[in-house]
């Protein structure tokens, strides 16, 4: 403790600044449930746990970046305050994910008494990479300590999580982060570092996240760092994505039958935006499932995105990129001459 201080005085007469070195996704994590955004129905029924003092099992599931582990954290500062790090647990399942880990450090965490408070929080992060083994063992522990300790698990598939498990835990289902909701947050992350961006930055940056807000964040602070103000094509660039109408351009081209237009095309997308072809398969299959009635009709996009579906299937398995990208073209181009 004593080196620690030192460390923090020494650092502070040198006139470094912790806050500003920190990633704009840990400087900017929520520190009270009220700051988790696009979770309405489920801060409110965490903060009602924290005013009853009582917190059952947990079990948190959702794609990642939408807030699940700034929830947990959130909750149990709320609940423990200053005796936080005594009272609570934070374990990755996906590093340590055998059933070692449930013997030794989830088992003596959870033996001993917590410190002025009725229980413990052990929060396992990304716990459908459990082994099936390990869960089982984690089961009997969750029965076993259940006066003393309560585990809040995070996952991006619940079905991945045994039965026997999910039903000791009440089950809270994180959605992908809305753009009105999202673009709320960016504007004051970015009105507060003092850097200027464009609407339609805002736009693209929501358009490359997908709901992620971890990801919008780093996107954010990536593009403020290579230009004073943050633009669209500074946002693609950093992200390794095209813009939407570049995709469509490409599509539309294969549909037209110009395969060889459509092949320039792609190659554009690998070679100067540095796309893989499961980045390019994955705007592909958005684009065509976003266009309109009159471009695209529903038979011809159901069909399309069946071949995008094939496609992906096997560059997953290991098929050479570039000769799966261009088959995917190829094929296309049958659906546009019907």
């Amino acid at each position: 403790m004593h080196n620690k201080l030192l460390l923090f005085c020494h650092a502070y007469l040198l006139g470094w600044d912790f806050m500003q070195e920190l990633p704009w996704v840990e400087k900017y994590r929520p520190e009270t449930l009220g700051d988790v955004i696009g979770q309405n129905d489920i801060t409110q029924r965490l903060e009602s746990y924290v005013k009853k003092g009582s917190v059952p099992n947990l079990l948190f599931s959702g794609p990642a970046g939408i807030g699940k582990t700034s929830a947990s954290v959130a909750l149990a500062k709320e609940l423990f305050g200053k005796d936080f790090e005594r009272n609570f647990l934070e374990l990755n399942a996906s590093d340590s994910r055998g059933i070692d880990v449930v013997r030794g450090t989830i088992k003596d965490f959870a033996r001993t008494l917590a410190f002025n408070a009725n229980f413990k929080i052990i929060f396992l992060d990304e716990s459908d990479a459990l082994t099936a083994d390990a869960q089982q063992a984690l089961r009997r522990t969750m029965e076993k300590f259940t006066r003393t300790t309560r585990f809040i698990l995070s996952c991006n598939y619940s079905s991945r999580i045994i039965e026997p498990i999910q039903s000791r835990c009440v089950v809270f289902r994180f959605r992908p982060l809305g753009p009105k909701e999202m673009k709320a947050r960016l504007e004051a992350i970015a009105k507060t570092e003092k850097i200027s961006v464009e609407a339609k930055a805002l736009d693209a940056i929501v358009y490359v996240a997908m709901g992620d807000m971890r990801k919008a964040i780093n996107i954010l602070q990536a593009s403020s760092s290579i230009a004073e103000k943050v633009s669209e094509k500074s946002v693609f660039d950093v992200s390794s994505r095209a813009k939407p109408e570049e995709i469509r351009e490409m599509i539309v081209l294969a549909l037209k039958g110009d395969f060889l237009e459509a092949r320039k095309k792609l190659d554009e997308l690998m070679f100067e935006h540095g796309m893989s072809a499961e980045d390019i398969m994955l705007q592909v299959y958005r684009e065509i499932a976003d266009a309109d009635e009159n471009f695209l009709p529903s038979k011809i996009k159901i069909a399309l995105i069946n071949v995008v579906g094939e496609y992906n299937f096997r560059v997953v398995e290991g098929a050479n990129e570039r000769i799966q990208l261009e088959a995917m073209l190829a094929q296309f181009m049958q659906f546009g001459k019907k």
